[in-house]
């Protein structure tokens, strides 16, 4: 098993001389880039804001009523807050206030201290928003997300249900199990998650350092092959990988799936309620895509969601459902905010 300490030095060595740009530029006054809009969405979130909260100076977009019920709008890897520029829109003609986060190691979003150790496991990520609707004196919030961000959402259901008043969540229970994650699968199986035995390898880390923008967007079309972005589509999002910290964040989240490096130890409680595979009780609607292939049904995981429930199949969809179907997301999140 990797150290921390060798795990960082690792990272540091292949991204020293990384560029910072796009998205990553501070973001006080700085206008989120504009792009296609086949939804008739908004294009853009305007200027962005930032806030101190927990280990982080957080970037995210803010829409609607400042006194409207809140919808936090959480993005996955390899994305960014644009996944949600034309769910936004519906969102706050139904009057909710809506916030959407770059996650640590994405556009604007910095480290407060050099010091703090570049962490990516599902529970870092999940405090950071729980962290972030303290900073903005948010009791409760209605959660949503795919990849990365429903893994978090559902965190914060399950954890901290007095914050979430409810959830939609692509891909449905996505909370990692490291036990579990230890044994194989089959074959076919194994190969979709080729990227994760990749960053694995520290040519890996060199790889993904040099290509990224590449790589990710090989990702977006394997994960979507049948969503038809364009490069000014691509390139609005590829500019938030070029965070300082993007690297090394992604990196250790999947190598810390796959027992291969250590998580923070003051997060080892979490961890422990995590790996009991924790119900949530709050209403939920998930949504399953063609990504999901043989799980789309949602069967495999309804057990895990325990209050007012409710699964939604979206077919011809791919991973980023929000950026792919944006009218459909927004209906689920509206939907069970009143269940």
């Amino acid at each position: 098993m990797l150290s921390r300490r060798r795990f960082a030095q690792a990272v540091i060595a292949a991204t020293a001389g990384a560029t910072v740009a796009g998205c990553s530029a501070q973001p006080a006054a700085a206008p989120a880039a504009a792009g296609p809009n086949p939804a008739g969405g908004t294009n853009s979130f305007g200027p962005l804001k930032r806030i101190d909260a927990g280990e982080l100076s957080i970037g995210y977009a803010e829409a609607g009523p400042a006194d409207g019920p809140v919808v936090v709008l959480l993005h996955g890897w390899p994305y960014d807050i644009h996944s949600y520029v034309d769910v936004a829109p519906h969102l706050v003609a139904a009057g909710y206030r809506v916030i959407v986060p770059f996650l640590r190691g994405y556009g604007p979003t910095r480290f407060l201290s050099k010091d703090t150790f570049r962490n990516g496991q599902q529970s870092a990520i999940a405090a950071d928003i729980i962290a972030l609707l303290d900073a903005l004196k948010i009791q409760k919030a209605v959660f949503g997300g795919f990849d990365w961000g429903a893994r978090t959402a559902v965190i914060i259901a399950a954890l901290w249900p007095e914050r979430c008043n409810a959830l939609v969540s692509v891909s449905g229970y996505l909370v990692t199990n490291r036990e579990t994650n230890k044994q194989p699968l089959s074959p076919a199986a194994e190969l979709g998650w080729w990227y994760q035995f990749y960053f694995a390898t520290e040519r890996g880390i060199l790889g993904y350092t040099k290509n990224r923008h590449d790589f990710n967007k090989l990702i977006w079309k394997i994960a979507s092959p049948k969503w038809t972005f364009d490069d000014a589509t691509y390139d609005r999002s590829a500019a938030c990988f070029e965070n300082p910290d993007h690297v090394a964040i992604v990196i250790h989240n999947y190598r810390w799936r796959l027992n291969l490096a250590d998580g923070d130890p003051k997060l080892d409680a979490l961890e422990q309620k995590l790996a009991q595979g924790p119900a949530v009780a709050v209403p939920t609607i998930t949504i399953g895509s063609d990504f999901d292939g043989p799980n789309a049904d949602g069967k495999a995981y309804r057990s895990k969601f325990s209050g007012k429930y409710e699964h939604r199949v979206l077919n011809g969809i791919g991973h980023n459902v929000p950026q792919e179907a944006p009218e459909e997301f927004a209906k689920a999140v509206i939907d069970v905010d009143r269940f």
